[in-house]
């Protein structure tokens, strides 16, 4: 990495991946524009968790019943929007108002319950 690059975990890089895949489809496919493509993916990413005051939230089905928890993106260590898609297993505790999600990575991510369903 040249001065100044940054390093990013793994799923920040492929959520970036994904992200600039998405961008080249919907620009109809035309090649020759990848690195915009990531650089527009990067950008889009690092703003959704820029805002250390701003909450995000994740959503899951545990035994039937659907919370949705919120976190703090200056707390959520490196998580990345995406690390797990529709229907993916995630180990859950659910303490309390406090859910926490086993990450690919084996750390947790610390949401607060604000919903529930079920």
């Amino acid at each position: 990495m040249g001065q100044g690059a940054r390093k990013y975990s793994e799923q920040f890089l492929e959520a970036v991946r994904r992200r600039a895949t998405d961008l080249y489809h919907l620009s109809g496919d035309i090649e020759g524009h990848d690195l915009d493509n990531w650089t527009q993916a990067e950008a889009e990413l690092l703003r959704e968790c820029a805002s250390f005051s701003r909450r995000r939230a994740v959503v899951i089905n545990l035994g039937g019943i659907v919370y949705t928890g919120e976190y703090e993106c200056s707390v959520a260590h490196d998580y990345s929007p995406g690390e797990w898609k529709e229907g993916d297993a995630v180990p859950v505790r659910l303490i309390g108002d406090k859910l926490y999600l086993k990450r690919p990575n084996g750390r947790e991510l610390e949401t607060t319950v604000v919903k529930r369903i079920g």
